[in-house]
């Protein structure tokens, strides 16, 4: 280890800067903290999973960290520089000098309480910085080229990885929740091979990030920022863009925060409309809870309490009742679907499916784009059939996939709250009607309001309601006998809420 040189460097900036220089130490490398920017340094090791034993080597590392984190990054990485001169009084320099002893890749330097994992720590969380998080990784997992190669992504690869991981922390220490998850990847492994060759095909392996917990997410300029992506290794960023998805929920829920976990997953899924990957997410989470169990290994002893990853990777595999359910919305606009729906998910750990989102999608365009701006006119007798038609097959990827599943649209006509019921009968899950009322005055001055902000997916109008107001078909007498009934007139106890959707029982 070179730890000489990284000494002198210390002393070199903070000769430089006049302030101390602190440093942060990896598995993997070292990062120096001066006053305005961070210098990462990789130690020359060689391990299994990596090689930055030459001076190449390592520059072609930093090289690669700086061009992929800045598809996440563009204002904390700004460039690679080299170390000149004797190991013992080293200068950075980007100039043209003797040959480099060494490269570093510097940052923009920020606050260790600007990560995410602290945030979480100190409740200096805004959960809404978690929806914006949640728009820019869809839209990058979009924009990343799909993979080419047969290997990367392949069920064979996948449990392959996944035993590597077990059997890596088996190694280090016998523990009997092995057995139980040896077990269990096992199982899953064979009964999820086929939805991974069809992710596969689909276009679901995309170059990602790669190592997204919540110590590798900072808020930056007001927004949370992924950063120090997998470089080293392809074949771990070329990957399921859930795996991506998976390894952020887990580390949230990890730390105690279900709600914040399906609060994002929420807002990625209705940017991607990803709910076919419903079904790999548990598996992919537990993976990612044993990544973070052997990396604990790895890493340099920490004052900090470490979570743990192997006891939250036992709990999500032991037996447990089915927790798949359906409740639809049911209220004219303006009455607060939308709105409950956000916050039972998150109580419930559950999935929204949203009829604006997805009536929008099957035109191509965003949730917050707006239709009428766009001379579109998404809300034909066809449009609204086709959107009914994915609310149902988007609904039973998720039920199919063990989740509680709300499905937020108005449901103002009888025949379409039939087909869901009938879904859950042939499913054999419980179904509610969550019915939200509001007076008419109420109604109209929510809908004035929600157009006027242009923050909300729906683009129903006073036009919209006047009409639903005269025309809506009322809940039917057995329809009633499953009906959570709120009014949104005041505040909603949603402890209460899930507690009635949870105690619904299978539909007959």
């Amino acid at each position: 280890m070179d730890t000489k040189l990284i000494a002198a460097l210390r002393k070199v900036l903070s000769r430089e800067t006049g302030q101390s220089v602190e440093l942060i130490e990896t598995h993997l490398s070292w990062v120096l903290l001066a006053p305005v920017y961070a210098y990462k340094l990789k130690k020359p090791v060689r391990l299994p999973f990596v090689d930055f034993s030459s001076v190449q080597a390592r520059k072609h590392f930093c090289e690669e960290e700086l061009r992929l984190n800045r598809r996440f990054a563009p204002s904390i990485y700004l460039d690679v520089v080299p170390v000149r001169g004797p190991r013992k009084a080293p200068r950075l320099d980007g100039g043209n000098g003797s040959e480099a002893i060494d490269h570093v890749v510097r940052m923009r330097r920020f606050s260790q309480s600007s990560l995410l994992r602290n945030l979480l720590v100190s409740g200096g969380l805004e959960p809404a910085w978690l929806d914006g998080l949640a728009r820019r990784l869809a839209e990058l997992h979009a924009n990343a080229p799909a993979s080419s190669s047969p290997g990367w992504g392949s069920p064979q690869r996948i449990v392959r990885s996944t035993a590597d991981v077990l059997a890596s922390l088996q190694a280090k220490r016998e523990d009997p929740r092995h057995g139980a998850l040896r077990v269990w990847l096992e199982v899953q492994g064979a009964a999820l091979s086929s939805t991974w060759s069809d992710r596969q095909r689909g276009g679901s392996i995309r170059d990602c990030h790669g190592d997204l917990h919540t110590g590798n997410v900072a808020l930056i300029d007001g927004e949370l920022v992924p950063f120090d992506c997998i470089e080293f290794d392809p074949g771990l960023r070329w990957i399921d863009v859930m795996s991506d998805v998976a390894f952020l929920t887990m580390d949230l829920k990890a730390h105690g925060r279900p709600d914040l976990a399906f609060r994002f997953l929420d807002g990625w899924l209705q940017r991607s409309g990803d709910h076919a990957g419903l079904r790999v997410l548990p598996f992919y989470e537990v993976y990612r809870a044993l990544v973070r169990a052997m990396a604990a290994g790895l890493s340099q002893p920490s004052p900090e309490p470490l979570t743990d990853y192997l006891a939250c990777a036992a709990q999500w595999v032991s037996p447990m009742r089915d927790r798949a359910r359906l409740m639809i919305a049911h209220g004219l606009s303006g009455s607060g679907k939308s709105t409950l729906a956000a916050q039972l998910l998150r109580a419930a750990g559950a999935i929204r499916i949203r009829s604006d989102v997805e009536r929008k999608r099957l035109f191509g365009l965003g949730p917050l784009e707006s239709s009428t701006a766009l001379g579109i006119d998404i809300y034909t007798e066809q449009a609204t059939n086709d959107t009914f038609d994915s609310l149902l097959h988007r609904a039973r990827e998720a039920l199919l996939a063990g989740y509680p599943v709300i499905v937020d649209a108005a449901f103002l006509r009888v025949h379409e709250r039939r087909r869901f019921q009938a879904l859950a009968a042939d499913l054999g899950v419980p179904f509610s009607i969550l019915d939200c009322q509001a007076s008419p005055a109420t109604l109209r001055q929510r809908v004035v309001a929600r157009a006027a902000s242009g923050t909300d997916a729906s683009e129903a109008g006073v036009e919209v309601l006047e009409r639903q107001l005269a025309t809506h078909q009322p809940l039917e007498s057995d329809e009633r006998v499953v009906t959570i009934q709120v009014s949104t007139q005041g505040p909603v106890n949603i402890e209460s809420l899930e507690a009635r959707w949870r105690a619904a029982r299978p539909f007959r």
